[in-house]
């Protein structure tokens, strides 16, 4: 008969629940998440423990894997040695961990894949960066529990004096949840902490201004900003992380890409093999070989590819469709308190440092109840000194050392520890020099002890505290980003597929747009008809005319006074004979508004100036970085009075001679630092004083070394030195720069040039001409010029442009 007294009926769905659940928490809090204060599961805060009670340090030789792994088993963590292996394998990657805390010898495996070597061949001991992990740890700074067994104590957190749940990260795959935090920049991380420490109040954003973001072992790439953010500010965000890659040429004209360095946790030996399927289903077209160069001075994997391919092109495939293009899950899941949280920066650079704060008390008051015993021994032992004679008889005369300790506590009035410690003294103590050792540690001991109540008894001290050992980590072990990042993931793909040239952009009267390559116009003599450049109708002609790089920003000014942008290679490229893209499709312009100037620009550099002049003769200085956030639907550049428009904008240093020249043949040459710097909305001051019907017709820098070129409307030019234009104060009438008569028609074109330079004429029917500078007569500042081009009846030039001619050009 079964023992019906020990027998109890539950319900089985409860128990499933009640089991699971238990399950669930072990597995949470024992095994497969990290604490927030020092950001290791238990398996990993055993083998570091274990390592350090077994002395290998930096400074002592390395031990065999296999004793560490059979230490851990047997006194902390009752699994298998597989999964103590495997985590202590990992810590000792330099791909795996930013900061390694175990410093191995041997095959510690391979970012191919390669498994390590068996722990009885590998051998270990513990990073100099992870004592600093177990610092301070026999100072009563953290609580021990039991281990599995309850025959041993071990360490349920460690004091972590460096934050290494954000500078290594942390993954793992829980019940129902999962932590994937990413690897950071140690220096970067310190730097917040003491943002922190200074000012409890700061956001995530002041914060992210120091932690820029992860920065993976591996190095790589990280793609845009607004994931960093996301993952910052709510603890959940997704990162998409590049293969660091560069383009070089090979021989023959070839090109090749070299990878470098690869995205985090991206298996190197796979990501080859994927590449050569790729190409062997041609999925990928254009590579002829791939070949992995790597060795012990670092990563090289060469892809070549066939001349004819653009190298831009197979590398954005290859983003798409390898590895080298990946994305990292950021999950900011640890135990807080025992409790699985998400946490923000913030929150986690919080709990680390309530973390340090309770270790920095803990260590305070430990030290000091140790000094305040050590005093309590040397006030007794003083006492002794001052009494020598009849403690050395009171000694002498008692029986036993029980006696003898009774009868100093009674006759001194001493406690039991100060009277064995004058029983336990030697006589060497009695000496004059050991009296006053004594005498002064004494002292030094009073001072030390005032020093740790008062840190203990101020908040503010012990966060000092904190902030100046975190810094003195800083120095010693920080190092330099590895992972860069791109702020605007939005146009890499576009503009890597955008190979960088230069291209002329054309841009008529009423407002077509185009862009060509430079090499679509020959150069020829003076005095040819020149080819068409752009189809045109009747009643328009081209404005504008400009040579760029393909990835330049330009900025288009209007007949009112605003600027747009765009980037060169968003101006559609088409024939030379198109006619070209209405220019309101790609910026928008409002009605009645054209583009009067453009200025290509390579970045918005803080020491560079824009220098504008109006027809009415109205100049102005503005910083360029006033123009790099520009709406879509404009920004005003410059406040310009009725009837008023822009002639001219040049890119300068504010440090340079400004020339203007004007329609009836004047010109003036004057200091830019004659004019102050002025906001985006200022309307200007006076640059030349105009005589009636005059206007200004172009503006340009007075480079020393340059040439005076001027462009009639009928065809004519010369170029003149500079050192005919003597330097005036701006305002003036100025000099006369070209002789106008009926022949040769007003000035169109005002450029400062050099022999080395094209010169391009665009005529209101369209032609264009391309001349080189070196074959325009050089004349004085009267005369009326020479022909530059042919023109038919009616016909006049329009627009006057530069070219600076490559090395190796053809003409």
């Amino acid at each position: 008969m079964p023992d019906t007294e020990r027998i109890q009926e539950v319900n089985i769905s409860q128990e499933m629940r009640n089991s699971f659940l238990d399950y669930a928490m072990s597995v949470i809090v024992s095994r497969a998440l990290p604490d927030v204060r020092d950001g290791l599961k238990p398996v990993h805060r055993r083998i570091l423990y274990s390592m350090f009670e077994l002395g290998i340090t930096p400074d002592k030789p390395y031990k065999k894997s296999a004793n560490v792994v059979g230490n851990v088993l047997a006194r902390y963590h009752p699994h298998g040695d597989a999964a103590v292996y495997d985590s202590m394998v990992r810590m000792a990657q330099d791909f795996s961990y930013r900061y390694m805390l175990i410093d191995g010898h041997g095959n510690f495996g391979s970012v191919d894949g390669d498994s390590p070597a068996a722990m009885r061949y590998t051998e270990a001991r513990l990073a100099p960066i992870a004592l600093e992990m177990l610092r301070d740890i026999k100072k009563e700074t953290i609580d021990f529990g039991p281990n599995y067994d309850g025959s041993l104590e071990e360490p349920l957190v460690l004091p972590s004096r460096i934050p290494n749940l954000l500078i290594n990260g942390a993954s793992g795959i829980a019940v129902g949840m999962a932590t994937n935090i990413p690897p950071h920049n140690l220096g970067e991380v310190i730097d917040a902490l003491v943002k922190l420490i200074e000012n409890p109040d700061v956001t995530v954003e002041e914060l992210m201004k120091s932690i820029k973001g992860p920065d993976f072992p591996t190095g790589g790439v990280i793609l845009g900003t607004d994931g960093i953010r996301k993952a910052y500010r709510t603890g959940r965000g997704n990162l998409q992380v590049r293969a660091k890659t560069r383009i070089e040429e090979a021989s023959g004209g070839k090109m090749r890409i070299v990878v470098e360095e690869l995205p985090y946790q991206v298996n190197k030996a796979r990501l080859v093999e994927k590449i050569a399927e790729l190409v062997r289903e041609k999925r990928v077209e254009g590579i002829t070989d791939l070949r992995d160069e790597s060795d012990r001075n670092g990563m090289r994997v060469v892809i070549e590819l066939r001349r004819d391919v653009n190298p831009r092109v197979v590398l954005n495939n290859l983003y798409k469709h390898t590895a080298l293009q990946t994305s990292f899950g950021v999950i900011m899941l640890a135990l807080v308190k025992g409790q699985p949280q998400v946490l923000n920066l913030k929150e986690l650079l919080h709990h680390y440092l309530e973390h340090q704060v309770e270790v920095i008390r803990r260590r305070t008051q430990f030290d000091l109840r140790k000094a305040e015993e050590r005093a309590h021994i040397l006030e007794g032992l003083r006492i002794a000194l001052d009494h020598i004679d009849e403690v050395i008889d009171l000694i002498r005369g008692s029986r036993t050392a029980d006696e003898a300790r009774a009868g100093l506590m009674e006759r001194f009035g001493l406690t039991e520890k100060q009277a064995q410690a004058i029983l336990d003294m030697r006589l060497q103590r009695l000496t004059g020099l050991e009296r006053e050792k004594i005498e002064d540690e004494y002292g030094e001991l009073l001072k030390t002890i005032a020093e740790l109540k008062a840190i203990l008894a101020d908040e503010a001290r012990i966060r000092g505290v904190v902030r100046d050992e975190l810094l003195e980590i800083r120095e010693k072990f920080a190092d330099e980003r590895r992972t860069r990042i791109k702020p605007d993931a939005d146009e890499i793909d576009e503009e890597d597929l955008i190979p960088e040239e230069e291209v002329a952009v054309l841009l008529t009267h009423r407002g077509y747009i185009k862009r060509m390559p430079l090499s679509s116009y020959r150069a020829q003599r003076r005095g040819g008809r020149g080819v068409t450049g752009m189809g045109t109708r009747e009643d328009d002609f081209v404005q504008h005319l400009f040579v760029c790089n393909s990835h330049n920003y330009l900025l288009f000014f209007s007949n009112r006074g605003k600027v747009y942008r765009l980037k060169a290679y968003e101006v559609p490229e088409l024939s030379r004979t198109a006619r070209g893209t209405p220019i309101i499709n790609l910026i928008q312009i409002e009605p009645g508004e054209y583009i009067h100037a453009v200025i290509p620009v390579k970045e918005f550099a803080q020491d560079r100036m824009l220098f504008f002049a109006t027809k009415h003769g109205v100049i102005k200085k503005t910083a360029l970085e006033e123009f790099e956030h520009i709406r879509r639907n404009g920004l005003f550049a410059i406040n310009l009075r009725e009837g008023d428009e822009l002639v001219g904008v040049r890119l300068t240093d504010g440090q340079q001679e400004i020339i203007l020249g004007t329609r009836f043949g004047m010109s003036i040459r004057f200091s830019e630092q004659d004019v102050r710097q002025m906001g985006r909305s200022a309307t200007g001051v006076k640059g030349i004083t105009l005589s009636e019907g005059d206007e200004v017709i172009d503006m340009d820098i007075a480079y020393p070394d340059h040439e005076v070129m001027i462009v009639t409307a009928k065809g004519y030019g010369k170029r003149t030195p500079l050192s005919e234009y003597r330097q005036q104060s701006r305002g003036g009438k100025g000099i006369k720069t070209l002789t106008v008569t009926e022949k040769n028609g007003p000035v169109v074109g005002l450029k400062m040039v050099t022999p080395r330079e094209d010169l391009m004429l665009v005529t209101n029917g369209g032609m264009v001409i391309r001349l080189n500078v070196s074959d325009i007569s050089q004349q004085g500042r009267y005369t009326q010029g020479v022909k530059l081009i042919s023109l038919r009846e009616g016909e006049e030039v329009a627009t006057v442009a530069r070219v600076h001619i490559a090395d190796g050009e053809e003409e």
